[in-house]
């Protein structure tokens, strides 16, 4: 993997939806995750580094979870004639089904959508 690539992904994040002050990009011990490139990435958008132990799985169970999904579910049951027909599966899988109507148990059951805009709303007074 090329550090070009997760910073890539990092910036169409924060270009695609509103990153919260000083959240919490959790990673890997991996070489672009501890580049200096993308750790000056990560404090530019104003948001801090958390890295796993090394030998300890379950800081990244929940990355390693969606990620044997989107194998599991998509990507080794389709065959791409190009790189961005398989982007564009991807990202369908994610934003369609994944993320819109999986319901994971780690988050209580819930749509990672419902989660996410959750903490986007305001609060109510009571």
């Amino acid at each position: 993997m090329r550090v070009e690539l997760v910073e890539r992904a990092l910036r169409n994040a924060s270009d695609t939806m509103r990153i919260e002050p000083d959240a919490i990009f959790h990673s890997d011990r991996g070489s672009v995750y501890t580049s200096a490139s993308f750790r000056a990435l990560v404090i530019s958008l104003g948001m801090r580094s958390s890295m796993g132990k090394t030998g300890i799985c379950w800081d990244n169970s929940q990355a390693e979870t969606f990620f044997s999904a989107l194998k599991n579910e998509r990507v080794c049951r389709t065959t791409y004639a190009t790189k961005g027909r398989a982007r564009s599966d991807v990202i369908r899988y994610i934003e369609g089904f994944y993320n819109s109507r999986r319901r994971h148990s780690a988050l209580d059951y819930r749509r990672p959508n419902e989660v996410h805009y959750s903490y986007q709303q305001p609060a109510t007074a009571a």
